[in-house]
């Protein structure tokens, strides 16, 4: 999720003890779970670790433990180095068990040597997978001992899918790879030579990196605002971009994926050969229906741009016009997005900064990353904005309007610029709602929402989105995303070792969130930008928290209508439910209970398979 530089920082939430004493076995079959005796012997996972080529980690200490002095692990000057890298997104895609946001390890050893540290939160044995074959032996021993699987690539994944006490870890963060297809792509069982450029990259490939190595070539692809964002959990959940109101999501980019299912195949899925896997695997959800191990997408001419920061901004944070300047601004994104400008707008309703007297002050608006393409004249950019402006200073003389514009001449200059430098190690959850023109041309609600939410608003849909035509006719995504003209966000975090804290923070996301649903009824969410709560703690294991309650229908929230379909596929592909996470497709049939996984039904799944016999 893209964050502009004045938005306060994340901070940190809550610990639970492990509740592994809940009675898991009256809830039905559960996953086998380190110290029971279904758990694989030594001896086993001796012999998997062989047949991987010594690929299998056992994960000593947790990261954080060398901050603990009754830890083995204790190191004083490796406690600073740690602590000074633990905000990065870099220090925790390349340990193979952290994660970026840490509630989704239940914070059971974070740096603060205060805090308990156990590794009760973190996966039993981690995969390094650098080929297909890893992963296929990786699904064939979870199977064999039923115990769970869990993908990790970088971890940046605000769903908390990479992360499960006692798990079985596939992680391809080390999976990466290119070849670029010059001119020209021929799919896999195809008769027939795709006419677009292309490039073929590792499951665990960086967008970073992508962006990097095509720009050699003068070529780009659609990709987040992140480097540390990987092909496989972006292009599962659909994948939106500041490039989206040109090209379209990421996922309406992709041609071909090599995918390992979690019976153990590998298959290609394309237009021409297992479609229903290859409809579900863009825009399905990540960790659901298989492993991506390499994806094919089209590239694009990396454009000459001008972009910058623009701001719209009170000096009085609780005058009433500071939010009717706001709704004026909110409901002029249709027009924005009409001329082809993309891009990120943050509102708030505090912001210090200058005063202009060599001071500082309080603010409150609008201020965001925006971006016009095919051009290198900032002046228009300006003539686009200059209505805008016109009627802000005329409406509210006392606004502060400011326009930083740049030049550009290639989308990776821009990128090394304006790429998301925000931080990790911390713990909160997030909303997302999908807004479309009717919604944004309510200027009073949208000032007065954006007043109590200090949300987001991404221009990354619009004509690119709604005019996509992705290989094979559609993708999984939401349809509302064909209707969508901005994609809002936002975010609460709270502090560590506070169940309270932890409970209230999913209600205040229920509770800014709610406005957006009541204006846009008829709309969904993105799947890659809502945080759900994790189920740990015995404790919290009431009705009112089985899912979310700020999305009490997210199956349909995140697919609409493709939900049904979707649910055939994963009963199809994964009859025994290799892969479970929350909230993702087909996961009815399980609940966590403390830190164990169950089953809550026996019902079987065999009708589900013979109605999509898909790679099998």
């Amino acid at each position: 999720m893209r964050a502009f530089t004045y938005r306060s920082a994340f901070a940190f939430l809550l610990v639970f003890p492990d509740a592994t004493a809940s009675r898991p076995e009256e809830h039905g079959t559960c996953k086998a779970f380190p110290g029971t005796s279904a758990w694989p012997s030594q001896e086993n996972w001796a012999k998997f670790n062989q047949s991987t080529g010594g690929k299998l980690i056992k994960p000593g200490s947790p990261p954080g433990a060398v901050c603990h002095p009754g830890e083995p692990a204790f190191n004083p000057d490796e406690c600073s180095i740690v602590t000074a890298a633990w905000r990065t997104y870099d220090f925790h895609q390349n340990d193979p068990i952290s994660n970026m946001w840490q509630q989704f390890n239940n914070d059971t050893c974070l740096v603060d040597p205060s805090a308990p540290c156990s590794g009760a939160g973190y996966p039993a044995y981690v995969v390094n997978a650098t080929t297909a074959m890893d992963v296929k032996l990786s699904f064939d021993f979870a199977r064999k001992h039923n115990v769970r699987v869990i993908v990790k690539s970088s971890g940046h994944d605000y769903q908390g899918r990479s992360q499960a006490s006692g798990a079985l870890s596939i992680w391809v963060h080390h999976m990466q790879s290119h070849k670029i297809h010059n001119e020209s792509f021929k799919p896999k069982g195809c008769k027939f030579t795709i006419e677009t450029p292309a490039v073929t990259v590792g499951g665990g490939s960086q967008l970073g990196a992508i962006y990097e190595e095509l720009d050699k070539i003068n070529r780009t692809v659609v990709g987040g605002a992140s480097k540390s964002v990987s092909v496989g959990g972006y292009l599962t959940g659909g994948g939106h971009s500041i490039l989206g109101p040109r090209y379209g999501l990421g996922a309406d980019n992709v041609l071909e994926v090599e995918v390992v299912t979690p019976m153990g195949n590998i298959v290609t899925a394309n237009e021409c050969q297992n479609e229903d896997l290859f409809w579900a695997m863009r825009g399905g959800g990540g960790s659901t229906f298989g492993v991506m191990t390499s994806v094919t997408v089209a590239t694009h001419p990396t454009p000459k741009l001008v972009a910058g920061i623009i701001a719209f901004l009170s000096p009085s944070p609780s005058a009433s016009w500071t939010w009717d300047m706001v709704g004026y601004i909110a409901s002029s994104l249709p027009y924005l997005a009409s001329k082809d400008v993309s891009g990120y707008a943050f509102f708030t309703s505090h912001i210090n900064g200058p005063d202009g007297n060599n001071g500082t002050g309080s603010f409150a608006g609008m201020g965001g990353e925006f971006m016009i393409l095919d051009t290198q004249n900032i002046n228009d950019m300006q003539e686009i904005w200059d209505p805008l402006i016109t009627h802000v200073k005329a409406t509210w003389p006392d606004a502060i309007i400011t326009l930083d514009l740049n030049p550009y001449p290639s989308f990776q200059s821009w990128f090394s610029v304006y790429y998301d430098q925000n931080t990790a190690g911390y713990d909160g959850y997030v909303g997302s709602r999908l807004l479309d023109e009717k919604a944004l041309n309510q200027s009073a609600a949208l000032g007065e929402i954006f007043k109590h939410s200090n949300g987001t608003a991404y221009l990354v849909a619009g004509k690119g989105v709604r005019d996509a035509k992705p290989r094979g006719g559609s993708i999984s995504v939401t349809p509302t995303w064909r209707k969508a003209i901005v994609h809002t966000t936002n975010g609460h975090v709270f502090p560590p070792l506070n169940a309270t804290a932890r409970t209230e923070a999913l209600n205040i996301i229920n509770n800014i969130t709610e406005p957006l649903r009541k204006i846009a009824p008829d709309m969904g969410a993105y799947v890659n930008e809502v945080g759900f709560l994790f189920k740990i703690h015995k404790d919290l294991l009431t009705h009112k928290y089985k899912n979310n309650p700020s999305e009490p229908d997210w199956q349909h929230t995140f697919w609409g209508e493709n939900y049904e379909r979707l649910l055939q596929i994963k009963r199809a592909i994964d009859p025994e439910d290799v892969l479970w996470c929350h909230p993702c497709v087909g996961n009815e049939r399980w609940e966590q209970i403390g830190y164990r996984l169950c089953r809550t039904d026996q019902g079987s799944t065999k009708g589900a398979r013979q109605q999509h016999p898909v790679a099998q």
